[in-house]
């Protein structure tokens, strides 16, 4: 009987074995390749398909703008790595490699469980080359998926268009804009930012790009803005620059005193484009000094009145103030300004984000001697901290030691002048929209408190500005509601 057992044992791990030498001789040759196309040729016999062409030109021999979409969406699938013919192009960039499917060739695609066929199909007749997508789908198909598969293309392009185009930085002169390329380098990636902090501002830019018809619904312009404030140096520049390039939006840098009275201001914001970052610095200067022609009158209908309201659509307002003291809460109130960030100066743990991205150095023996530094009080703006390690970056330790001397040449609680002082609560407003689906408790709809968040940041300036102006550096995330929670 044990014997019987052993046998049977015996068997079966040599099935299993040669199951296995099976597997890996058929994924090392092309007969797994083979056996796929035998299985895809059975199912395509076996069910009745439906043909929909997509034409470039129309019968008035005009483009077919949902060609152009269809193209760039079928040559963004993985499965044209798997065509048996693919052209191989150079992208925008020197190292971009940009696979496009060739003439005559089908790649397949997957939606909502269904198995779709894509024909890149070319007809030659005479000296004229009628070029088109043809949708091979299975009858059985069409009905559930064809209406939500073709919106899907219409998103999945728009959206690889959008971040594919170059990017621009719009500077308004007397009478207009003037443009120039957006080369700025900064992203949520490469800037030292809280990664909890950091998710959430990604996840409530994300949010809004995705909410067109929830705004709508709720018959509210889709739009969003955000004040970032605290002392020059800390990083609030570079944060523009990584919003911009986060989500692949234009900038136009709104230079109030080059705006000549409130009606040039409407004209202004009418010729920027949808899905752009209107951006508006030292806000605080402007109404302090009252050093533009632009009432505050005209400066809130500018923010939030029935013009801005009307050409918005996907605009992000970002305003930048050192300080929100003496600036009338009208200004700031949800509607007008929806999120409010602090960028506070720098302490010790922005400071060692700051030493891992320029020095690279996570750990070092004079870094005790720069946390007493900054607990005995005395601080300096990140910036200052950047430039003194990008100056020192082949010596760790001499850059360590120049950081050093300026902490200890600062004057103790320096950054007092921040503006704000104690802990910093964050709560998602009323104003804030959440996501799309929204739920019925204030947690689900994107209302849960963001607490006590201090972050460090990388800090250039942003591109292009013609106005002198010192990097800022985020802080904390604060949503407001009726009331708002200060630092």
């Amino acid at each position: 009987m044990s014997m019987l057992v052993v046998y049977v044992f015996l068997v079966f791990f040599l099935i299993i074995f040669l199951l296995f030498i099976i597997r890996l001789f058929l994924h090392r040759t092309a007969l797994i390749y083979v056996l796929r196309k035998w299985g895809e040729w059975i199912d395509d016999r076996v069910h009745v398909h439906q043909h929909l062409k997509v034409p470039e030109f129309n019968e008035n021999c005009q483009q077919n703008q949902f060609y152009q979409k269809v193209s760039v969406y079928v040559n963004s699938l993985a499965s044209v790595e798997d065509s048996d013919f693919t052209n191989l192009f150079s992208g925008k960039k020197s190292n971009d490699i940009v696979l496009c499917l060739d003439d005559d060739q089908t790649i397949q695609d997957t939606f909502l469980g269904a198995r779709v066929l894509w024909i890149n199909k070319i007809e030659r007749n005479h000296q004229f080359l009628a070029r088109s997508f043809v949708l091979k789908i299975k009858k059985k198909d069409k009905k559930r998926i064809l209406k939500p598969y073709l919106q899907h293309i219409h998103t999945v392009s728009d959206d690889i268009e959008q971040r594919r185009r170059e990017l621009k930085l719009h500077i308004n002169t007397d009478c207009n804009w003037r443009s120039l390329p957006f080369e700025h380098p900064a992203n949520f990636d490469s800037i030292a930012l809280d990664p909890d902090l950091k998710n959430k501002v990604k996840f409530d830019l994300e949010t809004f790009i995705k909410s067109k018809q929830y705004y709508h619904k709720l018959g509210r312009a889709w739009k969003r803005s955000y004040l970032l404030y605290g002392p020059s140096g800390t990083g609030k520049s570079s944060f523009i620059a990584a919003m911009a390039n986060f989500l692949s939006y234009d900038v136009y840098n709104v230079n109030l005193s080059q705006v000549s009275e409130d009606s040039h201001l409407n004209m202004i914001l009418m010729q920027t484009t949808s899905k752009s970052l209107i951006v508006v610095e030292d806000l605080d200067r402007y109404i302090c000094e009252k050093s533009t022609a632009v009432t505050s009158s005209g400066l809130m209908n500018f923010m939030d009145g029935i013009l801005g309201s009307s050409f918005c659509d996907g605009r992000i307002m970002v305003f930048t103030m050192n300080s929100k003291e003496g600036i009338d809460s009208a200004i700031l109130r949800p509607g007008r300004i929806d999120v409010h960030i602090y960028f506070p100066m720098c302490d010790f743990n922005s400071f060692k984000s700051l030493a891992g991205s320029y020095l690279g150095v996570k750990e070092h023996k004079l870094f005790p001697q720069v946390e007493e530094i900054f607990q005995s009080g005395a601080t300096i703006s990140p910036a200052e901290i950047g430039e003194l390690m990008l100056v020192n970056r082949s010596s760790p330790s001499r850059a360590l030691k120049s950081v050093i001397t300026a902490l200890q040449s600062q004057p103790n609680g320096r950054n007092s002048s921040s503006g704000g002082g104690g802990k910093f609560g964050h709560r998602l407003s009323e104003s804030a929209v959440p996501s799309p689906a929204p739920s019925s408790t204030a947690e689900d709809a994107g209302g849960t408190a963001w607490k006590d968040t201090v972050v460090p940041k990388e800090f250039r300036k942003l591109y292009g500005l013609l106005r002198l102006k010192s990097c800022k550096k985020p802080g904390s995330l604060d949503h407001h509601d009726h009331e708002m929670i200060e630092r």
